[in-house]
């Protein structure tokens, strides 16, 4: 079933996003996390794979799996960056064949000896090339794409973003869902400037409960989001006085008043970028949502 169909207006939902584990040997712990975060009746879970498709086979299986032995919806990440349109069939015929009815369309990153301007030019080059092929060949599937509520690192201006998010929706994809903020400001003023933009598609908040300082300054580094220097502190000195456990403390309450406001204040759903920790997503979800997914 494609997500858009199951998101109902007024009623909000949560989401989840896991990463398929580097190792067969932990696949029993990932999938005892699976089972654990059914208790969040999520509307339906994201599975990322690793760079350059590292992990791609690993998180088809994984979609089958969640699917069919744990009933849950699913959604695989697909990204297009130095694939061609025979790439992208034959990824999704396998997914069909897992049981998969859902991609969340992405360009992915550049090699790190490249940049935008500089590769080579390919069919499917962006992400909206990639909605295009995908709904043009196969208009069963389900389609969600990215969006960045801070403005992509690479993109000219806030307007030139939100014309290539348009873009994106234009051609094929139902939803959006944003990369991760900690500020909610910054969603409200996204979703507002998008609405005038003629954006009318959802566009649902992605929300990561800080877990680990060194995890957390990683990932900001890596995808270009402003920490709010008041927070930051909080977790620094709360890394100096409790180390790991305090941070999570205070990383999950966060993320929980975060959730808390964003669907209070009117969005679709909230999606939690989980990391494969239970614990944390447990104590950001319990709750706050009236039931919408399946049923354990």
């Amino acid at each position: 079933m494609k997500i858009i169909d199951t998101i109902i207006p007024d009623k909000p939902f949560l989401s989840l996003e896991f990463f398929p584990p580097k190792e067969r040997s932990e696949w029993p712990a990932f999938f005892h996390t699976v089972d654990r975060l059914k208790e969040v009746k999520p509307l339906f879970c994201s599975v990322t794979y690793g760079a350059g498709g590292s992990t791609h086979g690993d998180s088809l299986e994984i979609v089958g799996r969640l699917k069919q032995e744990h009933g849950l919806e699913t959604m695989a990440h697909l990204t297009c960056v130095g694939a061609n349109e025979d790439d992208v069939h034959t990824f999704l015929d396998q997914l069909t064949r897992a049981g998969g009815d859902n991609v969340l369309a992405l360009r992915g990153d550049l090699p790190q000896d490249s940049t935008s301007k500089s590769s080579p030019h390919r069919p499917l080059a962006h992400a909206s090339d990639l909605v295009a092929l995908i709904h043009d060949s196969h208009p069963q599937v389900g389609l969600g794409v990215a969006a960045y509520p801070e403005v992509h690192p690479e993109a000219a201006s806030t307007a030139a973003d939100l014309a290539y998010l348009k873009l994106k929706l234009d051609h094929g994809a139902d939803f959006a869902i944003t990369q991760l903020f900690f500020d909610n400001r910054i969603y409200f003023d996204f979703v507002r400037n998008a609405r005038n933009h003629g954006i009318t598609k959802p566009i649902i908040p992605g929300i990561l409960p800080v877990v680990s300082l060194k995890v957390i300054k990683r990932i900001v580094s890596l995808c270009g989001t402003v920490m709010p220097p008041d927070f930051m502190a909080q977790l620094e000195e709360a890394d100096r006085r409790g180390g790991a456990a305090e941070v999570q403390k205070l990383g999950v309450a966060h993320a929980r008043r975060q959730t808390e406001e964003l669907l209070a204040g009117g969005a679709p759903g909230v999606h939690l970028y989980t990391l494969n920790r239970a614990d944390a997503v447990l104590e950001v979800t319990n709750g706050l949502c009236p039931p919408q997914g399946p049923t354990p």
